[in-house]
């Protein structure tokens, strides 16, 4: 991961019920938009940028914006395809379901113990 992604974990506070889909958001600081084109990727593994355009009914520079954000985090792996013709195209896969719910398990488990030590370490009579 190059840059450590800013989750939103406080939005997640106020909801008493989030679907799936709004904590992977929180958690991996991405938008909406891009945990839509992750679990499109689950189900279309190896779709090029103009496939997933097509299937999100999103313009192609949106798409390839959402892809970079997914693979900072992990959450996506490139490969290139040589075309029988000539030149290449690049395939996108999502890494699998389990191993994302697993890195969102570590996310929260990382920050509920910053949260507890926060707990712990205050002092009542600093105040």
């Amino acid at each position: 991961m190059a840059d450590a992604p800013q989750h939103r974990l406080g939005e997640l506070m106020e909801e008493s019920n989030p679907a799936f889909e709004e904590v992977m958001s929180c958690v991996f600081g991405i938008e909406d938009h891009e945990t839509r084109t992750y679990l499109t990727l689950c189900d279309q593994p190896g779709s090029t940028i103009e496939e997933l355009a097509t299937t999100l009914e999103r313009d192609r520079s949106t798409v390839n914006r959402s892809l970079s954000t997914l693979q900072e985090r992990g959450l996506v792996r490139r490969n290139r395809r040589l075309l029988d013709g000539g030149g290449y195209v690049y395939q996108y896969t999502a890494i699998a379901l389990p191993n994302a719910k697993e890195m969102l398990h570590e996310a929260l488990d990382a920050w509920t113990a910053t949260v507890h030590d926060v707990i712990d370490d205050f002092d009542d009579g600093a105040q």
